[in-house]
């Protein structure tokens, strides 16, 4: 898991420079460009910048739990936080093509990194040295 969390923080990270040669390509300097568009890209293109260093950071730090409803947790938790950024990069394309400023995949998507997070929280919270490399 640890591993996973890794390459899907970097990856992400490769797709937030990525977005932003996109943006720089298709709307250079956000020129003529709706503000309820520019805000919807430019908001997507930090979140996803935001699910991939949140990836990594678990990555870096992901020591694996021993006791079966904390390894529950934790394994629950890097679900959420492994299926966010790609919501998130879907969303940098889908949403600022939407009606009325709709965010039908962020806030699912930002409600997964919060969970995620609160979830690897609570597995490691008031433990006394029952976690295992």
């Amino acid at each position: 898991m640890k591993f996973l969390h890794q390459i899907t923080g970097i990856l992400i990270i490769v797709i937030f420079l990525l977005t932003g040669q996109y943006m720089d390509f298709y709307y250079p300097q956000m020129e003529g460009v709706n503000d309820g568009v520019r805000m919807m890209l430019r908001s997507r293109h930090i979140y996803i910048l935001l699910a991939g260093l949140v990836n990594l950071g678990v990555g870096i730090y992901f020591i694996r739990q021993q006791r079966r409803w904390r390894w529950i947790l934790q394994l629950t938790g890097s679900a959420l936080l492994l299926i966010a950024p790609f919501l998130l990069t879907c969303a940098f394309f889908y949403e600022p093509t939407l009606p009325h400023l709709q965010r039908t995949l962020t806030l699912p998507a930002i409600v997964s990194l919060l969970t995620g997070t609160l979830l690897h929280l609570a597995s490691g919270a008031r433990q006394n040295k029952e976690s295992v490399s």
